[in-house]
């Protein structure tokens, strides 16, 4: 179905909250991650047209598995990356975990709980993180630390963008018993400014994705590959400074995303403490071998 990348939006790696294959990461993985990043983009946009019905967006996101899977050629940025990866010996599970998420959200607009938003976040975030670190050759026993910070930048997103995504989409993603325990419901999104019942409800959405952050801390530095380790780093230090936003402004009224020069200041701090963390450790792991 050639006419789904007709819908692209146009956003590209450079427009998203969190780095995505940024100059930190090795020039040999940097095209399969961004081979990856396409597609997701793609389906991402598939899934959140203002226009397609439910039936209309799943009908393109099966031709983006069609291609993905080898079953056609229709979409092209599925089969580059189908060939991309059959060159580096990786797997499609990531991708095709992905596409059950942009499934979902092609036909769900509301979650009950936050065990529901964390299912969601098995196959919307963690398939992201798993991704950058099997082209990484980074052990499984990662994993767990990664799902959770990926988590924790799924929620961030969510949470920023919480008005806009019910004006334009109609989706909630904070969940209706949090709303409802303030005596709230998805219409007070759509506000011009968060009450304080809402701005309660945001900010302890954002104390249960610190604590995320919090298992996702050790990441950066159990992988071995040291480029990777510090992009890790950069990415849970703007988290953190994100998350302490959200504890505080209203993202209905307020702006919560970095500019571009507190983006790179944040994360010149995280690559320095990141650098510095694994330097002090050095030691211990001689002493260990």
């Amino acid at each position: 179905m050639s006419d789904i990348e007709d819908l692209a939006s146009g956003k590209g790696s450079g427009d998203e909250n969190f780095p995505v294959a940024s100059a930190l990461i090795a020039p040999k993985h940097r095209p399969v991650v961004l081979a990856f990043y396409r597609v997701a983009r793609l389906s991402d946009d598939v899934a959140d047209h203002p226009v397609l019905t439910s039936a209309e967006k799943l009908e393109r996101l099966d031709a983006v598995e069609a291609s993905l899977t080898g079953a056609d050629d229709g979409v092209p940025a599925a089969a580059a990356l189908r060939r991309v990866l059959a060159e580096r010996g990786l797997t499609d599970r990531h991708m095709l975990d992905l596409l059950t998420a942009f499934r979902r959200d092609a036909v769900k607009s509301r979650y009950a709980d936050w065990g529901d938003l964390m299912d969601y976040c098995r196959y919307s975030a963690a398939p992201v993180g798993r991704f950058v670190l099997d082209v990484h050759g980074e052990a499984r026993s990662t994993w767990p630390a990664s799902d959770a910070l990926c988590a924790a930048l799924q929620v961030i997103n969510h949470l920023q963008d919480c008005g806009k995504d019910y004006r334009d989409l109609d989706r909630v993603y904070i969940p209706r018993d949090a709303l409802a325990a303030e005596g709230l419901d998805a219409r007070d999104l759509g506000e011009a400014k968060a009450g304080p019942a809402l701005r309660r409800v945001i900010a302890g959405l954002a104390g249960r994705t610190s604590a995320l952050l919090a298992v996702g801390g050790p990441l950066a530095g159990s992988v071995r590959d040291l480029r990777l380790s510090l992009e890790i780093g950069v990415i849970h230090t703007l988290a953190e400074s994100l998350v302490r936003r959200l504890m505080i402004r209203d993202p209905l009224s307020q702006k919560v995303h970095h500019s571009r020069a507190e983006a790179v200041g944040v994360a010149l701090r995280g690559a320095a403490a990141t650098l510095a963390a694994r330097l002090s450790a050095r030691p211990e792991r001689q002493a260990e071998a």
